[in-house]
């Protein structure tokens, strides 16, 4: 508990550091040419003919034999973050034309390995046609559970603001930047966030809201490219191009963050009142 470890994942454990140098390893020998593969399966054979012991090591040429990989059967393999891969999510996220299509591109993108330890994926929740769009970094252990952002404590803030301006979940849209929980609540990794970045950029260009509100700086630094900190940032209208048109954004505090300080829902109120107006401009 003391490490993060709040609910278990498998009922074995699994070392997904050595079995992604064993995967490589098996793709490097697929890879090799005809006489490598002869000479490997060689030792492979001399190996099994009897005891270690009484026989003295194969060798080819200068080559020490290495040991036959013994084949891997635990599901999607993990990867290593890649420009390939960030390239593949981008192709696949660009060939949606529409939310559903999105999601189902999801769950069948093996690029983040966060998918791997993740029970469900955290895709939305909302009404897609809603005028104001939430975007936040990342699910937590709830969201985990139940598939949906924001369900817990700082999901039900979020719905006491957006009730305190006369709106509910009905009147807006949520996601994450990405949709798969970061084991123990970490932090995604800057590959993780660039890996799922295609995504909710096209999950933006989708629902297409006159407003956009980002939870944290995360998201606003993701998806905006600034590099203020929150407290720099908040509050101060910004725009995010897309599709040859400028959507109205601001960044407000994290729900989580007032939970823990709660002297600055003063300011997030604040943030409130301007995107009501906003949108009532809109």
């Amino acid at each position: 508990m003391d490490s993060g470890v709040d609910c278990f994942l498998g009922d074995e454990p699994v070392d997904w550091y050595e079995l992604t140098v064993r995967q490589a390893a098996q793709r490097r020998q697929a890879q090799a040419s005809p006489t490598q593969q002869h000479a490997q399966n060689s030792v492979r054979a001399a190996s099994s003919a009897g005891p270690a012991r009484d026989r003295p090591p194969a060798r080819v040429g200068n080559q020490t034999p290495q040991p036959a990989m013994m084949p891997i059967n635990t599901g999607p393999a993990a990867v290593v973050p890649d420009g390939e891969i960030v390239a593949s999510a981008r192709d696949l996220a660009s060939s949606a034309k529409s939310l559903d299509e999105l999601r189902a591109c999801l769950d069948t993108f093996d690029g983040c390995n966060l998918k791997l330890t993740a029970k469900k994926l955290v895709f939305s929740d909302g009404n897609p046609a809603a005028k104001l769009m939430f975007v936040g970094e990342a699910p937590g252990r709830d969201e985990d559970l139940q598939g949906k952002p924001f369900v817990g404590r700082s999901g039900q803030l979020l719905d006491r603001m957006l009730e305190a301006i006369g709106l509910d979940r009905s009147s807006a849209y949520i996601a994450n930047v990405v949709p798969w929980r970061p084991p123990g609540n970490r932090t995604p990794t800057p590959q993780e966030t660039e890996i799922c970045k295609p995504f909710i950029s096209r999950q933006i260009e989708l629902v297409n809201p006159d407003v956009l509100v980002f939870l944290g700086a995360a998201s606003a630094k993701t998806l905006l490219g600034v590099q203020d900190g929150i407290r720099k940032m908040r509050g101060r209208w910004m725009t995010y191009p897309v599709q040859g048109r400028e959507i109205a954004a601001i960044a407000t505090y994290h729900p989580a963050y007032l939970l823990r300080s709660p002297l600055e829902k003063r300011l997030s109120w604040r943030d409130f009142l301007s995107i009501r107006a906003k949108l009532a401009d809109n």
